[in-house]
């Protein structure tokens, strides 16, 4: 398949602002990010979408490609349809979603995603990792996931799912395998197309989590496992712990 990658970076961020320009080992944010997603081999090509002039002025001056587009998207699926087609939608027959607040992604996650992306009846892939801490799962900002017998997602869910009936005594991740979310995604550039049409949904917005839309609307999410974890920088304090794992490289 001809892949296109998308990094959406937006300079406003409630918790973090500026965020894809700060600082990381000598690296703004979004470079550390480029520069990984690019050493994907599926990846056709490599674009960052931002609706800041500072973000996109920062990423061409780095050799990158970069596209600015509409500030009032309500997320980053909307963001990236727009990348797309400023992209051109006949050139390319999918799209990764790739989430610009993670300096350490591994380029391999990438490979997996649109592996699994390949064999997606439904046109969207993910990723999913294992839950090897129980604190993971009594975060509420650790999404994790429930799939079927296919691999395809059953929900999507802040809290933990499933609930141990009856366990008490031990780690739960050790009586289950629970499933937590890598923040990738992959679509079919027809499915995008329809995705963004959508309107909200109520589980969706219960839980505060787009993914939902999809699958109350009918659409099948296809889940592939990685053994590679994923580090977001959302707040402060997690900018500073990125900044001590980047000494240490």
């Amino acid at each position: 398949m001809r892949i296109l990658g998308i990094i959406p970076a937006r300079f406003a961020s409630t918790r973090l602002p500026g965020k894809p320009l700060a600082d990381i080992g000598g690296k703004s944010m979004v470079q550390r990010v480029l520069e990984r997603a690019a050493q994907a081999q599926s990846l056709l090509e490599v674009v960052v979408a931002t609706d800041d002039q500072r973000i996109f002025d920062h990423v061409v001056a780095l050799g990158g490609h970069a596209v600015m587009t509409d500030a009032a998207h309500p997320s980053g699926t909307d963001r990236c349809f727009e990348a797309l087609t400023l992209a051109g939608r006949d050139r390319y027959d999918a799209v990764v979603n790739i989430q610009g607040d993670e300096p350490f992604l591994v380029p391999q996650q990438i490979n997996e995603l649109c592996s699994t992306l390949a064999h997606a009846n439904g046109g969207i892939a993910t990723l999913a990792h294992h839950v090897t801490d129980d604190r993971d799962l009594d975060d509420s900002g650790k999404v994790k996931i429930t799939v079927d017998i296919h691999g395809d997602a059953l929900y999507f869910s802040r809290a933990a799912i499933p609930v141990l009936r009856g366990h008490t005594v031990g780690p739960r991740h050790l009586a289950f395998r629970f499933l937590k979310h890598i923040g990738l995604y992959a679509y079919r550039s027809e499915v995008l197309e329809q995705l963004v049409a959508l309107r909200p949904s109520p589980l969706e917005l219960a839980e505060s989590l787009e993914q939902l839309r999809w699958i109350e609307n009918g659409y099948a999410v296809r889940v592939g496992l990685t053994e590679h974890p994923s580090f977001c920088v959302d707040t402060p304090a997690d900018l500073e712990e990125a900044r001590r794992l980047a000494a240490l490289e």
